[in-house]
C-alpha cells in the first residue's frame, strides 16, 4: 500500500464509527480526511477547537477560502447551519464533555491507552495545542495512524515519549486493523485482509489479544 493508499484505507474505516447526531472532533492529518468519506444519512457536528461547530469537507481545489481553516491550518468548508465562535467558548464545549468523540493521531500509544502525540525531545515543539483537554473532556478517543513509523512499532508495551494524556484511548485505527484498548489488554477485532495476524503482531511491540470474533476490517 502507497501513503495514499494507507491514510484512506484508515479514514475510511474511522468514518463508520461516527454515529448521527454526533459532535466530533478531529485532530490534523489524517482525522481531517475523514469528512470526505461520511456516509449519506449520517450527519454529524464536527468542531474544530479554533472556534467552530459544522465544519464540512475539505473545499476542492481552486475553491478554498483563506477565512476558513481548521486548528491546524488546512482549508475547511463549512456545513449549513454552522458556527463560529471565540477559542474559550471552543474549550468550554470540549471542557464541558459535550463531545461524543475525538480522533486524534500518535507518535506512541501504549497497551494500558497512554498516548504520546505532542513532541519528540530535541525536536522543535509548537505546542500541545488542544489534544490534553480533548483526552480529558470527549466521551471517546479513537486513534488514526499508521502502524509503524519507518519500520518501527508505534503500539508500544509502554510509551517511551512524553506523554499527552494517561490511560484515555479507547480505540487505534491502522492499515492494518482496528485495535480495543481494554483492561486486559490491546484486543485486534478486525483486520485488513492484506495482513495476516502474524503480520500485525510482528509490527506491534505490545502483545496482542485475538478477538475470537476477528473480522475483516470494515471499509
Amino acid at each position: 500500500m502507497d501513503k495514499n493508499q494507507i491514510k484512506e484505507t484508515i479514514a475510511k474505516r474511522a468514518a463508520l464509527e461516527l454515529k448521527d447526531g454526533y459532535v466530533v472532533n478531529l485532530g490534523i492529518g489524517i482525522p481531517g480526511m475523514i469528512p470526505n468519506y461520511l456516509k449519506p444519512g449520517v450527519n454529524v457536528l464536527i468542531q474544530a477547537e479554533n472556534g467552530m461547530v459544522g465544519m464540512g469537507p475539505s473545499p476542492k481545489e481552486g475553491e478554498q477560502d483563506g477565512e476558513w481553516i481548521n486548528a491546524g491550518g488546512a482549508y475547511i468548508t463549512a456545513m449549513k447551519g454552522a458556527a463560529t465562535f471565540d477559542s474559550a467558548t471552543s474549550f468550554g464545549i470540549i471542557r464541558g464533555g459535550h463531545v461524543d468523540a475525538s480522533i486524534l493521531g500518535a507518535l506512541q500509544v501504549a497497551e494500558n491507552g497512554d498516548l504520546a502525540n505532542w513532541m519528540i525531545p530535541g525536536k522543535k515543539v509548537p505546542g500541545m495545542g488542544g489534544a490534553m483537554d480533548l483526552l480529558e473532556g470527549a466521551k471517546k478517543i479513537i486513534l488514526t495512524m499508521e502502524h509503524t513509523a519507518k519500520g518501527s512499532p508505534k503500539i508500544l508495551k509502554k510509551c517511551t515519549l512524553p506523554l499527552t494524556a494517561a490511560g484515555k484511548v479507547n480505540m487505534i485505527i491502522t492499515e492494518m486493523g482496528v485495535m480495543e484498548i481494554t483492561p486486559e489488554g490491546i484486543v485486534l477485532t478486525e483486520i485488513n485482509p492484506e495482513f495476516t495476524v502474524e503480520q500485525v503482531q510482528e509490527a506491534t511491540e505490545a502483545k496482542l489479544i485475538i478477538s475470537k470474533d476477528l473480522k475483516p476490517m470494515l471499509q
